[in-house]
């Protein structure tokens, strides 16, 4: 049977080649023609079906690859699922809903920031002198109900307690059910068994105590011509609530400042990652009954600023230019050696100044060693300019320093408050008095600058505070701050290596 279907159809290829070369010339050129644009069709049909399928094949590995090891549900995924990529070196997570921080080349155009950072959207808010005076009503936007309690205040010594909101204010708990609705779910991210190494289990107490702790009450705190301060008072698991009319704080508190003023958790973060260890623990976090629930910067409240209670203000340092230079000559404390009676020496040790001039330069925090803003060219809007002190600078020696703070028992360290930086300042305008009769300059701190790991660690610090990290407009936000820090940090490298500046351990 094989062998005659063989045989047909030899017979039948024979048949048509012999009647093909019979045709005339003009029909077997025409056929030769169709059978090669038959088979050009096939061709070009195979390779296009060949081309879509790798395709298709191409973007399901790209999918692949882009989810990672850890999904984000549609319904779980948050606002800007871009910028919230946390490093893998946090480990294995504790939710579901886990993402990485990658480091993207740095843009070539960098953003030029105006002022302090806040979102774009944000209204702004205009300072002016009477900002401490009218601190509660122009700035919190409190309504009238609440803003009546301040007329009832206490008044019988030289500190003003006031309660804006007790316990039983509806206000308070539905403000506290609403920032936070999964009570399971912290506004402070970690993902791993541990927290960057640079933060301690005492800031991370901190931290979750300031973002998540149920609000009992809110003072409004102050003494004389200086700033108002509106504490909070939140509840801790171990300690319950108990009125106390003499006390600021009877149990764990936080100060809360004005949305403006967010560069009170970026020093934080900074001072944690450079391992100076000199500012107070600080979130941002939102609260419904005050300034229109926008993010607020929140520092822990430390009692032991007040060694001799309130009405005897905190341990400053009460020092002008010339005494702090003349300091700075002598090493005071230097070695464990007491300086002479007569020498003008105060009880800071001299390490404490190094590390002060390199954090408020990366921040250009002015209002602690250069009060009068004579170390660059302020803008009309400064409060020095304001208040007329530039016109202090002519005689330079005798301008006090101010915020220069310490603990009652520590008169040794100080303590970096009220870090009210600024990032819109240009290379060409930096504050290099801040720098004025430093000779040396903690060696931890610098080696964190020369690492280039400056971003990544920034990256992975302030990813951990949520609220912080939305507010300035995710990943894209926060780059343009580290983008800042870095470049001031090469100027301050090359200022090293200019002046001859010593690198040494501080750990003191």
């Amino acid at each position: 049977m094989g062998k005659s279907r063989v045989h047909w159809l030899c017979f039948l290829f024979l048949r048509l080649t012999s009647s093909f070369r019979r045709c005339p010339l003009s029909k077997r050129s025409l056929i030769i023609a169709s059978v090669c644009v038959v088979y050009l069709l096939l061709v070009v049909s195979h390779v296009g079906y060949s081309q879509q399928h790798r395709d298709r094949r191409t973007d399901k590995d790209k999918y692949r690859h882009t989810r990672g090891l850890y999904n984000l549900d549609v319904n779980d995924a948050q606002p800007d699922s871009v910028d919230s990529q946390i490093g893998a070196s946090f480990g294995v997570p504790t939710r579901s809903n886990v993402v990485y921080i990658t480091l993207r080349t740095k843009r070539q155009k960098p953003a030029n920031i105006r002022g302090t950072i806040r979102p774009k959207l944000r209204r702004k808010v205009r300072r002016n002198k009477e900002v401490n005076s009218a601190f509660t009503q122009n700035k919190l936007g409190i309504s009238a109900q609440h803003a009546g309690q301040f007329k009832s205040a206490l008044k019988t010594s030289l500190w003003e307690i006031r309660d804006v909101y007790q316990k039983s204010v509806d206000a308070i708990q539905k403000s506290h059910t609403d920032a936070q609705a999964d009570s399971h779910i912290s506004a402070i991210r970690i993902y791993s068994q541990r927290a960057p190494p640079w933060l301690s289990p005492q800031d991370v107490r901190a931290m979750r105590f300031l973002a998540d702790a149920e609000v009992l009450r809110v003072k409004e705190v102050s003494h004389g011509d200086s700033q108002t301060l509106l504490i909070f008072e939140g509840e801790t698991s171990n300690q319950k609530y108990t009125q106390q009319r003499d006390n600021v704080c009877s149990g764990q508190c936080g100060v809360i400042s004005s949305p403006v003023d967010t560069t009170e958790v970026f020093a934080f973060h900074l001072d944690r990652v450079l391992g100076l260890n000199r500012t107070l623990p600080a979130v941002s976090r939102k609260f419904s009954f005050l300034h229109d629930s926008q993010p607020c910067p929140v520092v822990s409240w430390d009692a032991s600023l007040y060694p001799e209670g309130l009405a005897a203000g905190g341990s400053t340092v009460r020092l002008t230019w010339g005494e702090y230079q003349s300091s700075l000559k002598q090493r005071c404390w230097h070695k464990n050696i007491s300086p002479k009676a007569d020498s003008g020496c105060s009880t800071v040790h001299h390490y404490e100044w190094s590390k002060l001039a390199l954090f408020d330069f990366l921040l250009q925090i002015h209002n602690r060693l250069d009060r009068s803003c004579c170390g660059f060219r302020p803008r009309l809007e400064d409060v020095c300019v304001e208040l007329g002190q530039k016109a202090e600078c002519g005689n330079q020696n005798n301008i006090q320093l101010t915020n220069i703070v310490h603990r009652g028992h520590d008169p040794r360290h100080l303590v970096f408050n009220n870090n009210k930086g600024f990032f819109d300042r240009n290379e060409d305008n930096l504050d290099f008095k801040l720098l004025e009769g430093i000779k040396e300059l903690p060696e931890q701190a610098v080696s964190v600058l020369k690492s280039r790991r400056l971003r990544e660690k920034l990256l992975q610090s302030l990813f951990l505070d949520q609220t912080y990290w939305e507010s300035q407009g995710g990943r894209q936000g926060i780059d343009k701050l580290i983008d800042v820090i870095e470049r001031r940090a090469n100027v301050l490298l090359t200022y090293i290596n200019a002046h001859g500046i010593k690198v040494i351990a501080m750990n003191v």
